[in-house]
């Protein structure tokens, strides 16, 4: 079965820089599209930053020139590197996997603070 697996998280002062890394396994089909959502209190979960298989990326207005996203392929892994870091980017960062077909994979969450 598919798991996702997210480490990195941490408490940053503002300015500061973190990296998260995602692990995708158990998947004989290669994954469509991986990519980092936040989630905040009282807030729906929301897209962070995507990337595809072929390369492509989205990126959420509020982190465009901050947030790079990088994929490997061949290793099933996304790495969300975040610079700039505001304290509004406080929340906790989920990795997802999509498959062509079927629902979402997610991780268990990381939680990133940021202090001003």
């Amino acid at each position: 079965q598919v798991q996702v697996v997210e480490s990195g998280g941490g408490l940053v002062q503002a300015g500061g820089s973190l990296r998260l890394s995602c692990t995708a396994s158990g998947s004989i089909a290669p994954f469509n599209t991986m990519g980092w959502y936040r989630h905040f209190p009282d807030k729906q979960r929301e897209l962070v930053a995507s990337i595809t298989s072929g390369g492509s990326e989205n990126y959420a207005d509020s982190v465009k020139g901050r947030f790079t996203i990088y994929r490997d392929n061949a290793k099933n892994t996304v790495d969300l590197q975040m610079n700039s870091l505001k304290p509004e980017d406080t929340a906790i960062y989920y990795c997802n996997a999509r498959l062509s077909w079927g629902s979402p994979y997610w991780g268990q969450g990381t939680l990133v603070a940021v202090s001003s």
